[in-house]
Formats: C-alpha cells, sequence, structure tokens
C-alpha cells in the first residue's frame, strides 16, 4: 500500500493480508491513524506483542489502587493462559477468528489440580471460568484501544463458543427467605446480612475490613475510606435495622479494632463464603453468592419507588449502566404490579370506584 503522512511524505507499506479487502482495511486503518495523529503508536502496536502488553497491563491497571489485590491475582491467573496460546502473537495480528480458538480450546481442557501423588485432573474448564478468561482479554484490548495501540477491539466479533447459563444475573433474596437464612446464621453473619441488605456495601472491600472508628450510630452513618471506584469512598447513611445491626455486632466483638476480626484477633475476616454455604443448607436455601445481598438491596429500592439515579448513586456507581446487573425485579414482583391492572380505566360505564377487573 501506498500513502503520504502528515508531512506529505510518500509511505510504502506491506499490507501483510493476501485478501483485496483485508488490505483495503488496513490502508484505511492508516488512513484514519494519520488523519488523527496517532500513526506512530499505531505502529508502535504492530511491534507489541500480546505477552507484552499484558505485562505493561498487569502493572499499570490492574494493580491497587487502581484495582483490588485480589481481582490483580484473578487477572494474572487470566494472563498465564492467555500467554500459554496468544503470547506471541502481536496486537494487531489478534482476529476474532483467533480469539474463538483460543475459547474453543480453553472449553477443551481439563482443569488440573496439584496434589502430593501429582497432578490430578478434575473435568473440563468451566464455561463461565473461560468467559472470565474473554471478559479481561475485552478489558486488555479496550485499554489498548484507548491509547491508541489498536484502531478497534477484535473481541467485538467474538461470538463466544457456548452459553453461559445464569451469568450475570444476580439472585433476590426475598424477606421471608432473608429470614429464614438470618435463623440459621450465626450471630456475626446475620449482622453481615441485615447490614449489607440495608445499605448495600460491598462484602469484602468495604464491610469485612471496617473498623469500630468507621461507625458512627449517633447519627446513622458509616465511613468508607477505601472501595472498588473512587465514587464508592464516601459516608452512607444507615436506616434503623442497619443501626441495630451495628449496634449488635459491637456489643458481639466486645472492644476489638475490627468489627469482623479473624478468629485469633489478629486482623479482620478475609472471607465468608465457608460459614456461608454451611448457613444455607441449614436454612433449605439453594446456595447463592453473598454478594448478590448488595443487587437484594438495589431492586428493594427500586421496587419501593426509588428512581434511578437516586438507587446509582446510593450504590456508590461510577457508571449508571452498572445498576441494571444490580436491580433485576423478581417476576413475583411484577406478577403483583400486574393484579393492579385496571382494566375499566377511563370506561365511562364504570362504577368509577378505579377497582381492578
Amino acid at each position: 500500500m501506498e500513502y503520504r503522512d502528515r508531512d506529505g511524505n510518500r509511505q510504502r507499506e506491506s499490507t501483510n493480508a493476501e485478501d483485496k479487502e483485508e488490505a483495503h482495511r488496513v490502508l484505511r486503518e492508516r488512513l484514519q491513524a494519520r488523519d488523527a495523529n496517532t500513526l506512530p503508536m499505531l505502529r508502535k502496536g504492530e511491534q507489541i506483542t500480546l505477552e507484552q502488553w499484558a505485562e505493561h497491563f498487569l502493572e499499570g491497571f490492574s494493580k491497587p489502587p487502581i484495582r483490588a489485590e485480589k481481582t490483580h491475582l484473578s487477572y494474572s491467573r487470566v494472563v498465564k493462559h492467555l500467554n500459554g496460546i496468544l503470547g506471541e502473537v502481536l496486537l494487531v495480528d489478534l482476529t476474532a477468528d483467533r480469539i474463538e480458538s483460543y475459547l474453543r480450546h480453553r472449553l477443551e481442557q481439563p482443569v488440573e489440580v496439584r496434589r502430593r501423588s501429582g497432578k490430578v485432573s478434575k473435568g473440563l474448564v468451566k464455561a463461565s471460568t473461560v468467559h472470565q478468561e474473554f471478559r479481561v482479554l475485552r478489558r486488555m484490548l479496550n485499554v489498548a484501544v484507548r491509547k491508541k495501540l489498536l484502531v478497534a477491539n477484535p473481541c467485538s466479533g467474538v461470538e463466544f463458543p457456548v452459553r453461559v447459563k445464569g451469568l450475570f444475573r444476580p439472585h433476590y433474596v426475598t424477606w421471608s427467605e432473608q429470614q429464614r437464612i438470618e435463623q440459621a446464621a450465626p450471630a456475626y453473619l446475620r449482622n453481615v446480612i441485615r447490614i449489607i441488605t440495608e445499605t448495600g456495601l460491598r462484602v469484602y472491600k468495604e464491610l469485612a475490613p471496617m473498623k469500630r472508628t468507621d461507625v458512627d450510630l449517633e447519627n446513622a452513618v458509616v465511613w468508607i475510606p477505601d472501595s472498588k471506584t473512587a465514587s464508592g469512598v464516601a459516608e452512607v447513611p444507615l436506616t434503623d435495622l442497619a443501626v441495630e445491626a451495628f449496634r449488635n455486632q459491637m456489643a458481639e466483638v466486645g472492644s476489638g479494632e475490627y468489627l469482623f476480626p479473624n478468629a485469633d484477633g489478629t486482623g479482620f475476616q478475609a472471607s465468608f463464603k465457608k460459614v456461608w454455604g454451611t448457613t444455607l443448607r441449614k436454612a433449605g436455601v439453594p446456595y447463592f453468592r453473598i454478594y448478590d445481598l448488595r443487587s437484594t438491596y438495589a431492586t428493594r429500592l427500586s421496587a419501593g419507588g426509588v428512581a434511578d439515579e437516586w438507587v446509582t448513586q446510593l450504590l456508590r456507581q461510577g457508571d449508571a449502566k452498572v445498576f441494571k446487573k444490580y436491580s433485576q425485579m423478581k417476576l413475583q414482583m411484577k406478577r403483583e404490579a400486574l393484579l393492579k391492572l385496571n382494566r375499566k380505566a377511563n370506561d365511562k360505564s364504570s362504577s368509577g370506584t378505579g377497582e381492578a377487573a
């Protein structure tokens, strides 16, 4: 291909394509990059492999305070799998077909667990695990697009090979179900459940490390000094039920620094997963994530008539689009709303009582 750069100099380069349409596409990308004055960055992207970019991404866009430490560890595990297959591929050579081939390959791989006796196969990798890897790759390449190393993200043209059932569909906890779970839960977990469903606090980033000094029961607020997002750092108002739960938890732990301390008294409790699973079994409730208590809080606000923009602020989300993931009115709520349907509205022959029929 031949074109002139911004200084008017003639440039001759190979499109590295055998197909005529593909060659024209590469030329269009060159001209767009020239006009946007991003051609040097685009050329740099043609020399960077996915492995090199992944290393830069983990260092600059994955570690705290940009992302939580647990998120960084999760991204690091994903990058190991990506580098094993796509690591030597240049960023500009990553296509939707190559990414789909990687996803199919991962779905056919067995899960291997290291034991003293050696590696033990535990069946095939779950589709939800591979989908998470795809999401991390998509975010990595989105950053590359913003940095002008790529013209477009090839993940936008990827069709995930299999259907992932129930992905990103938060479980809504009814009040009766919550009461059953609380009755089967130990005292501190009962307080956790009540606090999250009344405040929407993030379980591990905000509630678990909370200190006694962060709680002001007199003014019914708690201070969140560190959160997943910048908008998450804020004062959170408390309902009467949340105030009661915090008061009960303070009485439960005594004079310790943390509200949810470790059993040995050092630091705070890092995980509730084991006791959460045990409590759900005792309550006879099918398993769902404890994080879904946060989406229950959002759904209850929405069902109570709170405007979406206010729910977003109460969730302390930076993006209003995320609210749609959290607030999913349960089918039963919709059925209850349909019972209020007035089929005689504006009917002159009706009695005027407004009664549903």
